[in-house]
C-alpha cells in the first residue's frame, strides 16, 4: 500500500512537472505573440530561430541540450544521470511553445497596449510554470540546471548567479542581433519587465504552491 502511494505522488509529480512545463511555453508564446522582447531565457532561441529560419521552439531545444552538455562539463563526475531528464522535459518545452504560437495566432496584437496586455499575461504564466516545476522536485530546467551548476563549483549564491546567466544571455541576443540582422531582435522593454517581473510574481505563486503540494503530492 505505501509503495502504490509512493508511486502516486510521483506520478503526480511528474503530470504536475509536465503541466509547469506546458504553462511556461504558453508563457513564452504570449511574449513572442506580443513582440515586446522576450523572457531573458527565451532571448538567444528567438534570434537564432529568426537568423535560422527555424522555429522558437526547435532552437529552444537545440540550446537546452547545449545546456545539459555544459553541465556535464562542469559537474563531470557529480553530474546527476538523473538530470537527463532535463531532455525530453526541453523537447516537450520546446513543442509546446510551437503549439502556443499556433494557438495564439487567431489573437488579435494591434496596438501598443495589447502588446502589453500580451506580454503581461505571458509574464505571469511564465512565472506560474516556473513555480509549478519547482512544486513538483524533480528535475530543473536546463538553464537553471548551468546555474545550480556553477553555484557547485564556485563560492556564488544562486540569485546572484541566475542574474549573470540572464544578462549573458539577453547580451549574447543583442550581439548576435546586431552583427548578423544589423538591429535588435526579440530584446525589447518586455525583456526588461519579464526579468524584472518573473521572480517576484513566481514567490506569490510558491505559497498556495507549497500548500497545494502539502495536500496532495506528500
Amino acid at each position: 500500500m505505501k509503495e502504490q502511494k509512493n508511486l502516486n505522488h510521483i506520478l503526480a509529480r511528474v503530470i504536475l512537472l509536465c503541466a509547469g512545463l506546458s504553462v511556461m511555453a504558453i508563457g513564452v508564446a504570449f511574449s513572442i505573440k506580443a513582440a515586446l522582447g522576450t523572457s531573458p531565457i527565451s532571448s538567444v532561441p528567438f534570434v537564432t530561430g529568426t537568423i535560422s529560419g527555424l522555429s522558437v521552439g526547435t532552437t529552444t531545444v537545440i540550446m537546452n541540450c547545449i545546456f545539459v552538455l555544459i553541465q556535464i562539463l562542469i559537474l563531470r563526475k557529480r553530474f546527476e544521470w538523473f538530470q537527463l531528464l532535463q531532455i525530453p522535459a526541453s523537447f516537450l518545452f520546446g513543442v509546446m511553445i510551437d503549439v502556443g504560437g499556433v494557438v495564439l495566432q487567431g489573437i488579435p496584437c494591434d496596438n501598443y497596449l495589447e502588446q502589453w496586455i500580451l506580454c503581461i499575461l505571458g509574464i505571469v504564466l511564465l512565472a506560474f510554470g516556473v513555480s509549478m516545476e519547482i512544486t513538483a522536485r524533480l528535475i530543473t530546467n536546463a538553464g537553471e540546471g548551468v546555474v545550480l551548476a556553477v553555484c557547485k563549483v564556485l563560492p556564488v549564491k544562486f540569485g546572484d548567479m541566475k542574474v549573470v546567466f540572464d544578462v549573458t544571455l539577453v547580451c549574447v541576443s543583442v550581439l548576435i542581433g546586431l552583427l548578423l540582422l544589423g538591429h535588435l531582435e526579440g530584446v525589447r522593454e518586455g525583456t526588461v519587465a519579464a526579468a524584472l517581473c518573473v521572480g517576484l510574481i513566481t514567490k506569490r505563486f510558491n505559497k498556495p504552491m507549497a500548500r497545494f503540494e502539502e495536500r496532495y503530492l506528500m
